[in-house]
């Protein structure tokens, strides 16, 4: 209240000084005015030399002949000096005598008293820190309160391992003393690593939420900006306030963003983000302790930080926090569907095994995409099939019935779908098929469907060398019925002569023996890769080639004896998904075997469960989720 009062008067004062330094102004600038006695004035008045005469109460001002201003007082209640003013031809004007005169002055003043009160405001936000003016430099850090609304362990499932290493962190800082006495010290940063959507943000907030500490929290992006030196300024800002609440927690999101590679090229040693990066450096691991400020930063790129940043000392834990295992899927869908109500045929168990791959945040997605389809149905509770039908529109897209298709372009879709059914039924190596349909799905025109029985991390030659037999299958069914090729198997071709040059170049899997040809080179800055070092020979080129188109064509060979010799059978497919648009496994198998379907009234949609691998008819294989170190799932 204090400082209201005191904010108040000087808004006062202010306004008192403005009013009286315009009147000294005003009256200054008056001066040319000459001053008449009114014996002076009836005299010019008798003489004819006034022209003018403006009457305001006792205030009399004029202009005489020459043009010159004059000013004079009236004796009050006198008025018969108005009759010699008319004798005279004098030009009268009356004006009303009030107080306007101060509201007048008041009015002309506003000007200057706006501008002086804009100096004050620059002045003070100047001298003053936070987020006013000239405050670039001060850290854009979020200190997290405890009222806020928490996320704890309790919300994080599937990362059992990376909440254990998080939890003795947060030991750590609760019981300093129990380590100390043995000669431990507290780690000074932990790195969380992973596939984007695993949760390592997530993890972030929760460490807020047990942690009894202050927890600030800032992005990798917030601290370069268009200012040199900004970057700099804010680490140090950021490790300042640090000092200030310690113990606390500082977690840096993205920190690739401002801790990649050093001496890229691009920049030289001047460069912002360098600049920035030192800093960092410098206060996690310099001569000045930041004794219980623990950093955490997350980041999906470790390839891509600088040496420097990953040392003991800097970061002392490197969390892993991977894609969830069944298990984990099945207690994050736990998580998420705690506030959606389900029905009793809901069994997340199976939907679980039916995603592998999934990530924590796809799996939000799916449970958030089930809710929407029973909404849409204005149902109660969310049943299996909505979570079936959320799954399929996930991994393969949303149905596009409405795309008009030919008929002639709907049975090469048929024929080219069931070339790749047949022949994934035919390879023992190959996983189980699970569903094959022709309704336009997403980018592609259909989709043949595999059920791997568990989740894969590697694959061997002869699991590959069946990949490339069914991505060619789709290709020889045109060529063999339909009697012409089109561009339908264009990606089917562009998977199968990649997957074949990963088998020769990087996994060994050729007669060039277990070598590795071509180095990649990566641009830090672009943090991608944009060119490969051929370090190998013309020769070996050559060979890389022949060993390449050996595998492809004996994949193409495989998948071509197989359809020669189940030709009926392959009709038979191809013509009951032109009846039925869908089909899973078993339907196939049964027409494989010459038996036939029951009758149907509309399309089949398969509610099995089962992990899911994807065919397309564009020429795509993919397996959701798979991580970029994996090996691509090959056709």
């Amino acid at each position: 209240m204090n400082s209201n009062v005191k904010t108040a008067v000087l808004w006062i004062v202010l306004v008192c000084v403005a009013v009286l330094l315009y009147v000294v102004v005003k009256s200054g600038r008056g001066t040319t005015e000459v001053q008449y006695s009114f014996t002076d004035f009836m005299n010019q008045v008798e003489r004819g030399n006034v022209k003018k005469v403006s009457i305001s109460g006792t205030d009399v001002k004029g202009i005489l002949t020459d043009s010159t201003n004059f000013k004079t007082l009236a004796p009050v209640n006198y008025t018969d000096y108005y009759k010699t003013l008319r004798e005279k031809n004098v030009n009268l004007e009356f004006h009303e005598a009030s107080s306007g005169n101060y509201i007048s002055i008041l009015l002309n003043a506003i000007p200057f008293v706006l501008l002086l009160a804009f100096w004050i405001f620059m002045m003070r936000q100047m001298q003053s820190g936070g987020n006013k003016a000239l405050s670039f430099g001060k850290s854009r850090a979020r200190l997290h309160s405890s009222q806020q609304k928490k996320v704890t362990f309790k919300d994080v499932a599937g990362v059992e391992e990376a909440k254990e290493e998080l939890a003795e962190i947060i030991e750590f800082l609760r019981e300093p003393q129990k380590f100390q006495k043995l000669g431990g010290r507290i780690p000074k940063g932990v790195l969380l690593i992973g596939p984007p959507g695993t949760g390592k943000t997530l993890l972030a907030r929760a460490i807020a939420g047990e942690a009894n500490t202050p927890f600030f929290s800032i992005s990798g992006s917030d601290f370069v900006e268009m200012f040199v030196g900004v970057g700099a300024s804010r680490v140090r800002d950021l490790f300042e306030q640090g000092k200030k609440n310690a113990p606390c927690i500082v977690f840096i999101d993205e920190i690739d963003a401002v801790g990649r590679h050093r001496g890229a090229g691009l920049g030289g040693g001047h460069d912002e983000r360098e600049q920035t990066l030192n800093q960092l450096l410098v206060e996690m691991d310099g001569f000045e302790s930041n004794e219980g400020v623990i950093l955490v930063a997350a980041t999906n790129r470790p390839d891509v930080l600088d040496p420097a940043l990953l040392r003991p000392g800097r970061f002392d834990r490197r969390v892993v926090v991977g894609r969830p295992d069944v298990k984990g899927r099945e207690m994050i869908l736990r998580v998420h569907t705690k506030k959606t109500p389900l029905s009793d045929d809901v069994n997340l168990a199976v939907i679980a095994r039916g995603t592998p791959g999934f990530t924590g945040a796809d799996l939000a997605n799916l449970v958030n995409e089930a809710a929407l389809v029973a909404a849409r149905q204005n149902r109660k509770v969310v049943s299996q099939i909505d979570f079936e039908l959320a799954k399929d529109k996930v991994i393969m897209g949303v149905e596009r019935k409405s795309l008009i298709i030919s008929d002639e372009e709907k049975k090469n879709t048929a024929y080219h779908e069931a070339g790749h059914a047949l022949v994934a039924m035919s390879i023992p190596e190959a996983d189980p098929l699970h569903k094959v349909t022709i309704i336009p799905r997403g980018m592609a025109l259909g989709l043949t469907m595999q059920l791997p029985l568990d989740d894969k991390h590697c694959y061997n030659k002869e699991y590959l060398s069946a990949q490339l037999a069914i991505l060619m299958g789709g290709r020889i069914a045109e060529e063999l019925f339909m009697k012409h090729i089109t561009t339908g198997a264009g990606n089917d071709i562009e998977r199968a002569t990649e997957l074949a040059r990963k088998m020769v170049c990087e996994w060994g899997m050729s007669d060039l023996g277990p070598l590795s040809f071509g180095k990649k080179e990566e641009q830090i800055f672009l943090g991608r890769e944009i060119a490969q070092h051929r370090d190998y020979s013309e020769s070996t080129a050559i060979r890389i080639d022949e060993q390449v188109h050996k595998l492809v064509q004996t994949g193409y060979v495989r998948a071509k004896l197989l359809i020669e010799e189940r030709a009926e059978a392959l009709e038979r497919i191809a013509l009951a998904l032109l009846e039925r648009e869908v089909l899973d496994g078993a339907e196939v198998k049964t027409l494989i075997d010459g038996g036939t379907l029951k009758p149907v009234d509309t399309p089949k949609n398969s509610e099995d469960p089962k992990p899911q691998q994807i065919l397309r008819s564009d020429g795509g294989v993919r397996m959701p989720g798979m991580t970029e170190g994996q090996p691509p799932l090959p056709a």
